[in-house]
């Protein structure tokens, strides 16, 4: 039976492949599903490789140092933005015509958004197909991991949803290879995002012959279909063990039902007074913000850029190491997929942050560290292009022997350091395509993000370590939480309010994050991220409960007895389970 805590006896991975190999429609389901992870992935990963090559297309953008930051924050906000949306109505869908339905079309928004952009004539046409991008990203956030999770038996639940995150960090690996190969191709960022259009396209096709929810299925009263698909997916010994859980579930479920009514507005204000529903929305919401403010999609939106602030001036090396860093994201996926039905979903969670604190931590170090032995700006080698080719805050400045490189970067966007020799003294110029050709004819190199730094590859190893730590637990993991700790009427709507509170979250980090590195410098922004990782840390030890190994029904009693947090599970850890016998 699906219910109860199975110990496995090598790793759940292995019985995962065991299970799959004895019944491969599971691995068919979980990989077309999640595709929707892909998608996710894709979209996060593309953005910041096309990012530097959309200004350069549009010439008013890229003369406007306003409207450089204002098209790049909308085209990356207006994504998240519909994705907000997206999650919020996706919920409501979910709940009302299934998960299949949902994953389908949020497969036709991320393909209009597509080749909307791909064909893009002017800023608004982008930012139009992100917000496109967005609602299908959005919807198909919360709608895979929750079709996954309804169609795995328990025991292996957590690794067959890991591999939604797995193809969330082989969608970014991917486009980072995507990103790097079209570098020097026509209409580069074009390529960059319109070829997004095609796993959306295989996935809506793949979707077509496969079956709706059996759970979904069993509470719209279509009990012959689920049982159908459940015998595709369970032993033959489990399958009416399986049915009986879903009666009782179901039944329970439709007795509240009838002293609250159906609509969303009834089920919202049922949510607050419902023991069961409002905690697991505790659990749920904790582990999507937590997620977000440990920094991570700041690191892969804006991947090239902190490569760049590090001190690396070329956008295809800086391209080259964000592939790197997503590599080992994706390899941290499959590593979730050996340990989360092993060790725990909490477990890995607190792990995971600890090592995100202190790898945050040190980065700001580093950071801290190259901004103090920035090679410095000399006025012999600014006045050595002319005086109507340096900086003018440099011209002004009060005491310019005291400046270095990154003092020229923060002074004004319209600054740039030309460096003379690796780490030598260099010039502070003023941004130009004149000024520029100029460094560059004489074999310099033009810093505009970071300066040239001894502690450049060793920011990049931590950024790599800073992946290594988040994939396998707050990376995977949060995503599996929310799709098996809500009661079956409410997993819809509980995903959907969680996936917003997610996509907010990435909202708010992703829009700030630029604001935050120019007014605060990278090291403090770093430093800020690692103080809300801490918070993070703390909410996630007294609101997460261990839900491995637990059939739903399971979830559902321990949220309604209440949840005691322990540090982490011990060699006991079914103890949580025997209590609800």
């Amino acid at each position: 039976m699906e219910g109860g805590v199975v110990k496995p006896d090598k790793t759940a991975f292995t019985d995962c492949w065991r299970i799959s190999w004895q019944k491969p429609y599971i691995m068919r389901l979980a990989f077309s599903a999640g595709l929707g992870g892909l998608l996710f992935g894709y979209d996060t990963g593309v953005i910041s490789g096309a990012m530097l090559y959309i200004r350069e297309d549009f010439k008013a953008v890229e003369k406007n140092t306003w409207l450089q930051a204002s098209a790049s924050l909308l085209i990356i906000s207006m994504a998240v933005a519909g994705a907000i949306v997206g999650a919020g109505f996706g919920g409501v869908l979910n709940d009302k015509y299934g998960r299949k339905k949902s994953i389908m079309l949020a497969d036709v928004l991320f393909f209009i958004g597509a080749i909307v952009m791909a064909f893009s004539a002017a800023p608004w046409m982008i930012i139009l197909g992100r917000i496109f991008v967005g609602l299908g990203v959005g919807m198909a956030s919360m709608t895979s991991p929750l079709y996954i999770s309804e169609a795995s038996p328990a025991r292996i639940r957590g690794a067959l949803v890991s591999t939604n995150g797995l193809l969330i960090t082989g969608g970014q690996f991917l486009s980072y290879l995507i990103n790097l190969a079209f570098t020097n191709a026509r209409g580069t960022w074009r390529w960059m995002l319109g070829i997004a259009g095609l796993p959306a396209l295989i996935q809506f096709f793949l979707m077509l012959s496969l079956p709706e929810s059996p759970r979904w299925l069993y509470r719209q009263g279509n009990v012959r279909e689920a049982k159908a698909i459940l015998e595709k997916i369970y032993p033959a010994d489990e399958v009416e063990d399986e049915m009986r859980a879903l009666e009782t579930s179901v039944k329970a479920e439709k007795a509240a039902e009838s002293s609250m009514g159906d609509t969303l507005i009834a089920k919202m204000k049922h949510i607050w007074g419902n023991d069961v529903v409002r905690r697991g929305l505790y659990a749920g919401v904790t582990v999507q913000v937590a997620q977000q403010f440990v920094g991570i999609n700041t690191v892969m939106y804006y991947s090239p850029t902190i490569v760049q602030f590090a001190g690396f001036a070329s956008k295809q090396t800086a391209m080259a190491l964000s592939l790197i860093t997503s590599g080992l994201n994706a390899v941290g996926s499959i590593g979730s997929m050996f340990t989360v039905d092993r060790y725990g979903r909490r477990r890995l969670m607190i792990i995971s942050m600890f090592g995100i604190i202190s790898c945050l931590v040190v980065l700001a170090a580093l950071f801290y560290q190259a901004s103090e032995h920035a090679p410095p700006v000399t006025s012999l080698e600014s006045l050595h292009f002319g005086a109507n080719a340096t900086c003018y805050k440099y011209v002004q400045a009060s005491q310019p022997s005291n400046w270095n490189c990154m003092t020229c970067l923060k002074s004004s966007s319209d600054c740039a350091f030309c460096a003379n020799g690796k780490y030598g003294a260099g010039a502070c110029l003023a941004v130009t395509v004149a000024v520029k050709g100029m460094c560059g004819a004489e074999h310099r190199t033009w810093y505009k993000k970071g300066c040239p730094s001894k502690f450049g590859i060793y920011t990049v190893l931590l950024l790599g370590l800073y992946i290594i730590a988040y994939s396998p637990g707050m990376g995977t993991v949060p995503w599996i939480v929310n799709s098996e700790i809500y009661p079956l009427k409410y997993r819809g709507i509980g995903g959907g309010i969680a996936a917003v509170s997610n996509w907010v979250s990435n909202l708010i980090v992703s829009e700030t994050f630029l604001t935050l590195t120019e007014t605060l410098g990278p090291a403090d922004t770093f430093l800020l991220f690692a103080g809300f990782s801490a918070i993070g840390l703390v909410a996630i030890y007294f609101l997460v409960p261990e839900t491995k190994g637990l059939q739903f029904e399971e979830v559902e009693k321990m949220l309604q007895k209440g949840f005691r947090p322990k540090l982490c599970c011990s060699s006991k850890d079914e103890d949580d389970a025997v209590e609800l016998n």
